[in-house]
């Protein structure tokens, strides 16, 4: 056991601020910009006492609403559904709005990787210096590792040399690609023996592209380049050749590696993906963006026993057809996820004593340190339009959005930036935010950027928000049900409605099994298909093989017929709450379930709250690792929850699988020297915060689990855990 986490305040203005966050603030974030302490505080202290109330205020309205709907299914618990009379409900309480007439977003100044370059998307928690700087860099990656070292191309390869006949492989399934986007006169790439640049056209083996516009730039000696530079629906990809590299020197054209463009862009989150409990956490997570906005981050850690020193790539330099000098990003474009309007965090405590809105406090901070960025004069930047890109997570209705719009705004007011020039990417995956999407996008339209749908919080606020209205299916039906599909087509038909094609991204979720690439190359393509301009993925590994999917597709142009009319996804099919209609289970179907949700539970808190890792690959009940993160441990939480709640399972039942699930995360976890095993005691602080989350899961605001995991982090720490 370490020394118990102390925190000591001082006061600025009628804030009492953690001494660690006030020094961070005055020497490292506000160095170098020409605001000074007095400014940033005196804006921070009218932003908590303006917005707070306001922002309690929401807070009140959301359990309002839960109660109302909550005795609405009560009141009709042995009736058949009635969605027509559901819906009239929901709008006379205020949770259902009107659509309002037709409108375009007037969002401007922002970037290509978001408006008119379409590509994926990373996630990634800000405490991480390593992952992020990883996230950073992945704006381009190699095809042939992508390939070579996942599934892709079949079973992953063996760790101890280098298998040359998949490797052989590889160069054939990248040609294969290039011809596809890059078709050459009469010749394959896997056969190409030259490639060379004449006359500001791209020659292989004499001949000419047959779109030679694909052709955008060179490195090296035009008669035997170094490098060519290709693009295809506004994605990169170069070509690297070197002869006496292992693989160029058995290739005729003396090709190397096939280098994509990847992650276009990157959320750097301070949410559902990190632990940050106190000031000690968040000056962690404030001091790395500040370190992404200056780039100088940097980070040092042992890998196969070497140490790797890594940093921020830089731009990358070519010479365009033209002969003139070119340079592209070397990094992806970084969005910053701020937290959203539940939790309050003991950093700051507002002239009454109480914390203030952990959103509040992360919209001045980020905000002002990405000013870094913003007033650079040289060298990589990252917004070239002048732009601060923060994603608004969990906010529920129009009502929340416009508040958002609102906090923004003072913070531009106390920095003394343009108007707008913080813009606002929104999380479609609240149920209140879903069937009121249009309404969401008006209260900001002149700073959204993004919008994003997220299955797994949707879900778990369905489960919450319809706690009362019957058993859930199982969570695998839950998927196949009309609603889920409705949700994500009126994702893309309001954003394409309300302009969002050419300004803004339309987004698509997570693929949550980062070792299944095979699968991801399958099943992934169907965001583009679909017309989202962006989907996360888990790895820059994964970010690099998605790129594949749109270079296949055009997502402008299947935004384009989309937007010409004849589908449109409505409100009536997203309230159509997935209960059960079959519920004939058996004791085994029941308990497997449980199961299975218990044990997603316990293997990530218990590495959340002993730890303070807020996302990781965490193995399944069958030992497939599976992404998880709050989300993912909210929708399991609240599953296990109404089940419990309409008797499917009992509490004793619950208990003995927690414990019996408990000891195979133990042994799952048996190799890494900093983790406490729960069994066989089962008295520790990670095992009853998850018990918690799910024999409290009715009680929890929105179903969140949030409250739970930070009281016990929180503990864990005050006791010099």
């Amino acid at each position: 056991m370490s020394e118990p986490t102390k925190t000591s305040y001082v006061v600025r203005h009628d804030l009492q601020v953690a001494d660690r966050l006030a020094d961070f603030i005055e020497t490292e974030a506000l160095a170098g910009l020409d605001i000074d302490a007095d400014r940033f505080w005196g804006g921070l202290s009218r932003l908590v006492h303006e917005f707070g109330p306001r922002n309690r205020e929401l807070l009140a309205t959301r359990e309002k609403l839960q109660r109302l709907i909550d005795d609405w299914h009560l009141a009709r618990r042995d009736k058949a559904h009635d969605g027509a009379a559901y819906k009239k409900f929901l709008s006379q309480i205020g949770y259902l709005l009107p659509e309002g007439e037709d409108f375009r977003i007037g969002t401007e100044n922002v970037d290509p990787e978001i408006a008119s370059v379409a590509g994926p998307q990373l996630v990634v928690p800000i405490t991480n210096a390593r992952f992020v700087l990883n996230a950073a860099n992945a704006r381009w990656g190699s095809l042939y590792d992508g390939l070579y070292g996942t599934d892709a191309m079949g079973p992953p390869p063996a760790e101890a040399g280098f298998d040359k006949g998949r490797g052989a492989r590889v160069v054939m399934r990248s040609a294969v690609f290039l011809d596809e986007a890059f078709p050459l006169a009469g010749t394959s790439h896997g056969r190409a023996e030259e490639y060379r640049v004449e006359d500001g056209r791209l020659l292989v083996d004499g001949s000419p592209l047959k779109q030679p516009e694909k052709f955008a730039g060179y490195r090296g000696d035009p008669q035997q380049p170094g490098s060519i530079l290709l693009r295809n629906n506004g994605l990169h990809v170069e070509l690297v050749f070197d002869r006496s590299h292992p693989i160029g020197k058995t290739a005729a054209s003396g090709l190397a590696d096939v280098i994509i463009e990847s992650a276009m862009s990157a959320i750097i989150d301070c949410e559902d993906s990190v632990a940050c409990v106190d000031a000690e956490d968040k000056v962690l997570a404030y001091r790395h963006w500040l370190g992404l906005m200056k780039g100088d981050l940097s980070e040092s850690f042992v890998k196969n026993g070497k140490q790797v020193d890594r940093r921020l790539a830089g731009d990358r330099d070519y010479i365009g057809p033209d002969g003139d000098a070119l340079s592209l990003k070397g990094r992806a474009l970084l969005l910053v996820r701020n937290v959203g309007h539940l939790m309050s965090n003991p950093s700051i405590l507002d002239r009454d004593g109480y914390e203030i809105q952990e959103g509040l406090m992360d919209a001045m901070v980020t905000t002002l340190i990405a000013m870094h960025d913003l007033r650079k004069t040289q060298g990589p930047r990252n917004s070239v339009k002048g732009s601060i890109y923060v994603v608004k997570p969990k906010m529920h209705g129009p009502e929340e959005v416009a508040f958002a719009d609102a906090t923004f705004t003072l913070v531009e007011d106390v920095l003394g930036l343009p108007r707008n020039t913080v813009k606002l990417g929104i999380m479609d995956e609240e149920r209140r935010t879903s069937v009121n999407l249009k309404e969401c996008i008006r209260a900001a339209r002149d700073r959204v950027c993004f919008i994003n749908t997220g299955f797994l919080d949707r879900t778990g606020d369905e489960i919450h928000t319809s706690m009362q209205a019957g058993p859930f299916s199982r969570k695998d039906f839950i998927k196949r049900k009309g609603w889920i599909t409705a949700y994500e087509n009126q994702n893309v038909d309001i954003g394409l409605e309300c302009g969002l094609s050419g300004k803004a991204q339309i987004g698509k979720g997570m693929w949550a099994v980062p070792d299944k690439m095979a699968a991801m190359l399958e099943a992934k393509i169907e965001h583009p298909k679909a017309g989202a301009n962006t989907a996360w993925v888990p790895s820059p590994t994964a970010a690099t093989l998605h790129a594949l999917h749109y270079h296949k597709i055009d997502v402008f142009a299947v935004q384009a017929e989309l937007a010409k009319g004849g589908r449109r996804a409505y409100v009536e099919a997203l309230l159509d709450i997935p209960v059960a209609s079959y519920r004939m289970w058996t004791r085994d179907q029941i308990r497997r379930e449980v199961e299975n949700n218990a044990q997603g539970i316990l293997g990530y808190v218990v590495r959340w709250v002993d730890q303070g890792i807020g996302c990781s690959k965490v193995p399944d009940i069958n030992d497939v690792g599976l992404m998880e993160d709050r989300a993912t441990c909210r929708i399991s939480a609240q599953h296990i929850a109404n089940w419990l709640h309409h008797d499917i399972v009992s509490g004793d039942e619950v208990d003995e699988i927690m414990q019996r699930m408990a000891e195979i995360v133990d042994r799952q976890n048996a190799d890494d020297p900093s983790y406490r095993p729960m069994a066989p005691d089962f008295d520790g602080i990670a095992f009853h915060a998850a018990r918690d989350l799910v024999f409290k899961g009715t009680e929890q605001p929105s179903g969140y689990t949030e409250p739970v995991l930070h009281a016990a982090r929180l503990a864990l720490k005050r006791a010099g855990g």
